[in-house]
């Protein structure tokens, strides 16, 4: 421990503190936005879908502004924005309670707030922790990199990535106890949470964090916008950030679909949170295999594998409504079906993930192969744009909120429920045609690059 400096530490440990109040949040987003603020799944989803987009586009504008003022005041403006951006997402439902629009108890019961204007107030603290959120993923990597060295920066970063996997871990296990005893009051209280993660971090770093090496000229804006347009201008570059973009806009449906799914057809008994955080777990035991038995293969090889699965995973989730009403292994058969969907789609992340940016970085062009990195995650913008958006309107369509088939007695209608989402499996089966063809795009992507390949070198 003592070969790294005391910003390395700090960094990481507030990088814990906002993962944890991240994931706390996101896990629940939707559930959040219908079942607090009163959106439908259609609006719930367009909105989580342009939050979550956001913070994969705004850390390349955010990391070179934070260049041009130090890193420590960017880190303690971002933290200053997140804690007030969660801090608004508990304030604001509870003055609007204050004001009679809302009652939030086990069960929020609407009394004006669907029709009032002030419904979307909550754009606000959205985007308040966007922009916190883009200087965090900017600068705390940047710091890694910035205080390590040569001979222990592979082991900086493992630490690096070992506390970004604790802080999603253990803030999604912080949302199902609160939800289930204190029903929607427990979703706007989750935010308090969140906003006490990062308070503690805005202090720790104005205490603790002090490094020389975080001041630098950086880059503009203009400069950051004509390497963007590079990237999209890349043909072979951009094909491969969209077909990859199917992965993710399945992975993302453990955000998006997943919570709502699993909570309206097993009950608030369900774990989402816990179904969730499966993902990471696996990760973490088979990662190293993967990469070790494939390192021999070419990245798409790699890549045409895990892309391959995760059709299947989508496939495995839609049996849980269709296998009977036994529990399996003392759990629900939507819960067993969800978790092993999420296993796979956790062995199919190893396979892609290491060996896409391993990929990515040899087709820039020679000695910018750390700008063309920079626009890597793009395929996060593009899929969870779209994914989130798509999943409110398979919701809306397969699964609508029970609340819909309640009565002034508050009493749910059963049959007509029930008949609303018998094919409610049906959800899974879109995924799935997205990974099939996404797959197939990757073979067919696989064979033309490389006769390109072959071509560009018989002419050299």
């Amino acid at each position: 421990m003592v070969k790294f400096s005391k910003p390395f530490w700090v960094a990481n440990f507030v990088e814990l503190l906002e993962r944890l109040a991240y994931y706390a949040v996101f896990i629940v987003i939707t559930l959040y936005l219908s079942n607090v603020w009163g959106f439908s799944d259609i609006e719930a989803g367009v909105i989580a879908g342009l939050f979550s987009a956001s913070l994969y586009l705004l850390p390349l504008f955010a990391g070179a502004y934070a260049d041009k003022i130090g890193f420590r005041s960017a880190i303690l403006l971002a933290f200053t924005l997140l804690t007030v951006g969660y801090a608004g997402l508990g304030v604001l439902p509870t003055m609007l309670e204050s004001a009679g629009l809302v009652d939030y108890e086990m069960t929020t019961t609407y009394t004006g707030l669907k029709e009032s204007y002030l419904r979307w107030s909550i754009v606000a603290p959205l985007i308040l922790v966007v922009i916190g959120g883009s200087f965090i993923k900017s600068v705390i990597s940047g710091t890694v990199a910035r205080e390590t060295t040569p001979e222990n920066r592979a082991r900086g970063y493992s630490i690096f990535y070992m506390m970004v996997n604790i802080g999603a871990f253990t803030g999604k296990t912080v949302v199902d106890p609160l939800r289930r005893s204190m029903g929607d009051q427990g979703l706007v209280y989750l935010n308090y949470f969140s906003a006490a993660m990062t308070l503690l971090a805005l202090i720790a770093v104005y205490l603790f964090y002090q490094s020389a090496k975080t001041e630098g000229k950086g880059k503009s804006f203009a400069e950051i916008g004509r390497s963007l347009v590079k990237v999209v201008f890349n043909g072979r570059l951009m094909l491969l950030i969209l077909i990859v973009s199917g992965f993710w806009v399945i992975q993302s449906q453990m955000y998006a679909t997943m919570p709502k799914y699993v909570i309206r057809l097993i009950g608030e008994s369900a774990s989402p949170g816990w179904y969730a955080n499966v993902n990471p777990l696996v990760v973490f035991v088979t990662v190293n295999f993967v990469t070790s038995m494939m390192k021999k293969r070419s990245a798409i090889t790699s890549m045409m594998v895990g892309m391959f699965i995760i059709p299947l995973s989508a496939l495995i989730m839609s049996f849980g409504t269709q296998i009977g009403e036994d529990y399996i292994l003392g759990l629900h058969p939507v819960a067993f079906m969800m978790i092993i969907g999420i296993g796979m789609q956790a062995i199919a992340e190893c396979f892609i993930s290491p060996r896409y940016l391993e990929y990515f970085s040899l087709q820039a062009p020679k000695g910018q192969e750390g700008l063309y990195l920079g626009f890597s995650h793009l395929h996060s913008f593009f899929s969870f744009l779209f994914a989130f958006g798509l999943s409110g309107f398979l919701l809306d369509k397969y699964l609508p909120d029970p609340r819909l088939f309640t009565g002034e007695s508050g009493v749910l209608d059963t049959v007509a429920y029930a008949e609303a989402t018998q094919n409610a499996h049906h959800i899974w089966y879109v995924f799935v045609a997205i990974g099939a063809i996404s797959a197939i795009a990757l073979l067919i992507y696989g064979q033309v690059t490389r006769k390109m390949d072959r071509r560009s070198e018989q002419k050299s």
